[in-house]
């Protein structure tokens, strides 16, 4: 890790090939380099340590082919973040090498800001931090209604209090046009960090109700008591779900 810190920190970037939408989504060509490529580009302009965990040959070996690390994994993940808790695990036992803080770096966004995984790594600073993620503030009259875009309340201190696929809160006296002119809003922006040893809890958790009802794994970790430290970023991510998204991120080259 480049800047002065405590902690050692590693980058892991979590990438399957099956999906439903956008199957090999993560080899796809964005110019002249696959999406992977770009992702772990980005992710190592700040991060001295970054791994590909990955339960697919084919993305195993582009990375590896370009010069970056990567890391096979059990292909009966449910998540990105389960596969980063058996990565971790596996390049510790294979490296020897000491991981604090794991980057959880989402493999389909492939203009991901060095500036917002800084923001994550200091987060840390307070030592309470268990999981940190990144929140955007809207602007007055954005939409806040699309449920692909989650919304998440925070108490004083910057800690997630829930986050929902709904615009909350409920602004009782207003129209909803006017509710984000009223209130600030925050959306959430999936890019996680965790200390290992609650990155390990995490992945042992059973399902939880509010996680069944929004379909967010965040809330899970709220329901059984883990602080989620949240840094504000002026920048939205350009994920990558469809073949559609892929032609508009070229346009951003």
């Amino acid at each position: 890790m480049k800047a002065d810190t405590q902690y050692h920190f590693a980058g892991i970037i979590p990438a399957r090939y099956a999906s439903s939408r956008f199957p090999g989504k993560a080899l796809a060509l964005i110019g002249n380099m696959p999406m992977i490529q770009r992702v772990y580009e980005q992710a190592a302009k700040l991060l001295d340590l970054v791994y590909v965990a990955t339960d697919d040959r084919r993305i195993y070996e582009t990375v590896i082919n370009f010069g970056g690390k990567a890391i096979m994994t059990s292909p009966d993940h449910q998540s990105g973040t389960d596969r980063c808790a058996e990565a971790v695990t596996k390049i510790t036992r294979e490296t020897g090498k000491l991981i604090d803080i794991v980057i959880n770096v989402q493999g389909d966004e492939p203009f991901i800001k060095p500036e917002q995984i800084d923001l994550l790594m200091k987060c840390f600073n307070g030592e309470r931090v268990e999981i940190a993620t990144l929140v955007r503030r809207t602007e007055p009259g954005e939409d806040i209604f699309n449920p692909n875009h989650p919304k998440v309340i925070l108490n004083s201190e910057g800690d997630a209090i829930y986050f929902s696929r709904a615009a909350i809160p409920f602004i009782r006296d207003a129209e909803k046009s006017d509710w984000s002119k009223k209130h600030v809003y925050y959306k959430h922006i999936g890019l996680y960090a965790y200390r290992t040893e609650t990155l390990q809890k995490i992945t042992l958790l059973a399902r939880s109700p509010l996680e069944i009802s929004e379909s967010l794994e965040q809330n899970r970790w709220i329901e059984n008591g883990f602080r989620i430290r949240t840094a504000v970023t002026l920048w939205e991510n350009t994920g990558i779900d469809t073949p559609d998204d892929l032609e508009k991120a070229k346009l951003l080259l």
